[in-house]
């Protein structure tokens, strides 16, 4: 690990400067790297982000219920967000992986992303304590927080989709597998939605066939959105 390096990105991401860098290279370490590593810290980071999220939700969202809530907050914290998140600010370049899981392309995995960006948030509640933590949240988290919308969280991207050609007045979309890469217990899905006879086509990946679908729907809305 690049310590001076990482210790820029994460201020510069986190807003946050780590007193004891020990805590910043156990959250980065994979179980493959060490059995000092980076499990615990994600543990805890889980939990920590799932009451930062569900107050500044709270805070912000005075008029909605509980139910819309938490749909809100699900769309924030789940693998497949923390993931795509972490790949945002870079975080794989930051990553301590053993050889084996490096060969193997741990480095894309959204798993092992998604648990190391939670890890970093438990050592921030840990050195830094609460109020530390909603300060690196709210800036790591900005533009996650500023997309939400909460009817659109009422509603999956497929149904909003399949509402909007409704409208239209156009044909429904279709989802196709294109194909399905790993071994069975660590499946990546490549799907595609597929509008209007194929003038309009996304594709997307996931570890489910059911987020995949997901995530391709949302491309699409987006690009119709723009139109």
């Amino acid at each position: 690990m690049k310590i001076k390096q990482t210790q820029e990105w994460i201020i510069e991401v986190f807003d946050y400067s780590f007193k004891d860098q020990t805590l910043v290279e156990n959250a980065l370490t994979h179980r493959s790297f060490s059995s000092i590593n980076n499990e615990r810290l994600e543990f805890l980071g889980d939990s920590a982000l799932d009451l930062v999220i569900s107050e500044l939700l709270f805070e912000k969202y005075s008029d909605e219920s509980e139910g819309n809530l938490s749909r809100m907050r699900a769309s924030i914290v789940n693998k497949e967000s923390l993931s795509e998140l972490a790949r945002e600010i870079n975080l794989d370049q930051h990553l301590i992986l053993g050889q084996g899981e490096i060969s193997s392309g741990g480095v894309n995995r959204s798993s092992i992303l998604a648990n190391a960006l939670e890890a970093i948030i438990g050592a921030v509640f840990i050195e830094g304590g609460y109020l530390s933590l909603k300060n690196t949240v709210l800036t790591a988290f900005d533009s996650k927080l500023e997309s939400l919308n909460p009817e659109s969280e009422n509603k999956d991207h497929k149904s909003l989709l399949q509402e909007k050609m409704h409208k239209m007045k156009k044909d429904l979309p279709k989802y196709r597998l294109l194909n399905t890469e790993g071994e069975q217990h660590d499946q990546t899905f490549h799907v595609e939605c597929i509008i209007e006879k194929g003038e309009i086509t996304t594709k997307a990946s996931a570890k489910s066939l059911r987020v995949a679908e997901q995530k391709a729907a949302m491309k699409a809305l987006r690009l119709l959105s723009n139109d």
